[in-house]
């Protein structure tokens, strides 16, 4: 049953005991409203491609801001996995990149499939072993379990030459953490991010010089006038790196990003993880820092979705997630279905 939900300001039709936004995030009404009002524009014939740079660039800019790095540094894509393929291109051949056991493969494919030569190694161990590779790949919050990299070591080991591309798709929209020192960031929209899929950015650090190997019309200088003929005119910044957006995702993103970086994010962060260790604890289990729960008793994942709990099945495992509009009876509903 649905049921509206005010959250942290914000307001959201979102069921009960929807513990699933690892997977799909539910929007606030405005994006929700906004990417409906663009939908009637298609419909009816009264949107125009132009309409669609100022959402584009809006959601462009909150995402900067959540991640911590000039909007400048910050280019637009579709997915993870294409803009990581930007960054596996700008490494020399068969570069020697660490990666976590088991990490999600839009992080660790486009490496592999460039020829590079990749090692897994518990998460635990990635930032002890960092500074031993040319660089690392590697989820800030890892999707099967919510398990978190050890943000510090890999920072130390950038200092030492060891390029560092974090995937903050699990992470950004509630994780309270300094990202922009990285040599790359990427994340998706559809998540955390509360935005419809289709949207993703990757922020590069200006000290590495990442090749425009996907160059279309819109990572031109001036876009209007990059449609057509040579020569080859590129955006001077990471819009050079851009792929032509997919206009729908970009307008729910460019209300739900900015509602995001305007909120207290020391606050969604404790309210996240506290409603996830409330759970862990209910579980017999130690705290974990984690908007994301991973229960592996036997039959849980039939046991939640029985109880009407939303949640979804990784790596073996009933995953739950919690986000702005989760509350504590969510958590007993779950502790009620595991009991």
């Amino acid at each position: 049953m649905i049921s509206p939900r005010d959250a942290f300001g914000l307001r959201f039709d979102v069921p009960a005991a929807y513990l699933n936004t690892a997977s799909i995030g539910v929007p606030p009404v405005q994006a929700a409203d906004a990417v409906a009002a663009a939908v009637q524009g298609w419909r009816t014939g009264a949107g125009r491609p132009a309409d669609f740079d100022a959402p584009v660039a809006t959601a462009r800019a909150a995402w900067a801001r959540l991640v911590g790095v000039p909007v400048e540094r910050v280019a637009v894509g579709a997915t993870v996995s294409g803009l990581v393929s930007l960054l596996a291109a700008a490494l020399p051949p068969r570069s020697r990149v660490l990666v976590a056991a088991g990490e999600f493969t839009s992080v660790t494919w486009p490496f592999a499939a460039r020829g590079h030569v990749l090692t897994e190694v518990p998460l635990d161990e990635v930032g002890a072993r960092a500074a031993e590779f040319d660089a690392v790949a590697v989820a800030v919050v890892q999707s099967a379990d919510g398990a978190l990299v050890d943000l510090d070591a890999l920072r130390a080991a950038r200092a030492t030459g060891t390029r560092v591309v974090l995937d903050a798709t699990q992470a950004t929209g509630w994780l309270d953490a300094d990202l922009g020192w990285a040599d790359a960031v990427t994340g998706g929209a559809y998540k955390w991010l509360l935005s419809p899929r289709g949207a993703a950015w990757l922020a590069v650090h200006p000290d590495w010089e990442v090749p425009a190997e996907q160059a279309g019309w819109f990572a031109g200088a001036q876009v209007w006038d990059s449609v057509y003929g040579l020569p080859l005119r590129l955006a001077a910044d990471a819009r050079a790196l851009d792929t032509s957006p997919a206009w729908l995702s970009h307008v729910g993103a460019a209300v739900a990003l900015p509602l995001l970086a305007d909120l207290d994010r020391a606050a969604v962060h404790a309210h996240c993880t506290g409603l996830a260790d409330a759970l862990r604890a209910g579980l017999g289990l130690e705290p974990a820092g984690s908007a994301i729960v991973a229960v592996r008793t036997p039959g849980a994942q039939e046991r939640l979705e029985a109880a009407g709990v939303a949640c979804a099945a990784r790596a073996g495992a009933a995953r739950l997630s919690f986000h702005l509009y989760s509350t504590r009876a969510d958590v007993d509903l779950a502790l009620e279905a595991l009991a």
